[in-house]
């Protein structure tokens, strides 16, 4: 890996190393300024570090190994009880984690290789369901979702925006089953500028949500419903491949529009038809409206850029089990949730030089290659504390460039499986959870 990339991560990890052990920093993500103060065996940045280190596995043999690894020893003493921790992480607000990713993310499209499309950085929308522990206090933040069969079960809607070209999340949240997409959606907003490119599926056009995006300076391309858009309806009826219309706002629309703080004059979009594998039709609708230069072509190959956000959401649920919580209360949701979305980033990013690497070894090959992030992750439990924790990290990141590098799989384009409508999703018992 050439210097200048290893002089960034460094650098990186540097700036968090200092934004973390800052007064300011535990100053405002504290719940009091009583909390925090005295020397005991889990300060604040020791309850941070344990968190980040994705606490999947039996919460007591998380802290043994934790501080076993911190230590050096041969055999994981119990230093700190599973109580203590419990206690400790209720003084932390869930904030810290969400600033920590900030920080790496502005440093990250600052001074980092960053991918783009056509100059824009290629941003998707989308939204899922989590499964919660079920508690009085989470079923009545978060809400719960009703079953025809058995009793009903707490859960919360994510959503987030994610950079599909270099896999990293610009902002996420976590909400109450009550928000809807749309209003997560415009939540993500306050991180879009002009030089954006939103991606969108069909839950979510709507005049007033589009308005927002433009407000920003951003465009959009999103998939209508042509029972529900009658200007799509007629494009695949007309035959055309190719439409520019200019659409007046709905008496619903405008109403939105001003509580949004909007203006509510017309607004021109470019239609594209797009034919699917199973000759099912759909239609984009864009603000790209320079048919000179984003030409149909480009246009029909968008909208499929949005699918690494919907592969991320099966990442974080099935390899980095983001549904299987070290806790039972709001506060340790937000915090796990948060703490998964820091840790996917940093890991993202770490890979961005190595695929470059990947990409030049095996240019000859029939198939392209990929690092494989499953392995990834896996070795990044316990190392990215490490990271925090040493002031010369240098050799550290050469060893898991050198891992990615060696780690990696095929990618076969243009496959296509049926949704497996019968999958059982995994329910993640908190009163056994494995001890390895």
């Amino acid at each position: 890996m050439d210097t200048r990339t290893r002089q960034f991560c460094c650098h990186q990890f540097s700036g968090l190393r200092s934004v973390l052990l800052s007064d300011g920093f535990k100053d405002r993500h504290r719940r009091s300024k009583k909390h925090f103060v005295r020397t005991r065996s889990l300060p604040f940045t020791v309850v941070i570090l344990l968190i980040l280190n994705m606490l999947k596995r039996s919460l007591q043999d998380e802290l043994d190994e934790f501080f076993r690894m911190l230590e050096g020893g041969d055999v994981a003493d119990r230093l700190v009880s599973k109580g203590a921790f419990s206690q400790a992480r209720k003084k932390l607000k869930h904030t810290a984690f969400i600033e920590l990713n900030d920080y790496q993310l502005t440093s990250f499209y600052e001074h980092g290789d960053v991918l783009n499309w056509q100059g824009k950085r290629l941003l998707a929308i989308d939204a899922s369901m989590a499964d919660l522990p079920d508690t009085a206090e989470i079923r009545s933040h978060f809400g719960v979702w009703g079953s025809r069969h058995g009793k009903s079960c707490p859960k919360a809607r994510l959503s987030q925006l994610f950079d599909v070209l270099n896999k990293v999340t610009v902002d996420a949240r976590i909400a109450p089953k009550s928000f809807d997409e749309r209003s997560l959606a415009n939540y993500h907003l306050d991180h879009v500028g002009a030089n954006d490119l939103l991606l969108m599926d069909r839950g979510y056009p709507a005049f007033w949500l589009f308005k927002a995006i433009l407000a920003e300076g951003a465009h959009f391309c999103a998939r209508l419903t042509a029972s529900k858009w009658h200007a799509a309806q007629s494009l695949l009826d007309s035959g055309e491949d190719d439409r520019i219309v200019t659409l007046s706002l709905a008496d619903t629309s405008r109403k939105l529009c001003r509580e949004h703080g909007l203006d509510d004059s017309p607004i021109t979009l470019r239609l594209i038809r797009i034919k699917l594998p199973d000759q099912e039709e759909m239609v984009l609708a864009t603000s790209l409206l320079d048919r000179a230069t984003f030409k149909l072509a480009d246009l029909q190959h968008l909208y499929r850029k949005r699918w690494p956000v919907e592969t991320d959401y099966g990442f974080m649920k099935n390899r980095l089990q983001v549904e299987n919580w070290s806790g039972r209360t709001v506060e340790a949701i937000k915090q796990d949730f948060y703490a998964t979305v820091f840790a996917k980033n940093t890991a993202a990013i770490l890979a961005i030089p190595a695929q470059k690497v990947v990409n030049e070894q095996t240019q000859h090959r029939k198939h392209r290659y990929q690092i494989n992030m499953t392995n990834l992750f896996s070795k990044m439990k316990n190392t990215i504390v490490l990271l925090f924790k040493r002031s010369r990290i240098g050799h550290l990141i050469n060893r898991i460039w050198k891992q990615m590098i060696n780690t990696i799989e095929p990618v076969r384009p243009n496959r296509n499986f049926k949704r497996n409508k019968k999958f059982r999703h995994k329910n993640y018992k908190y009163s056994y959870k494995p001890i390895r």
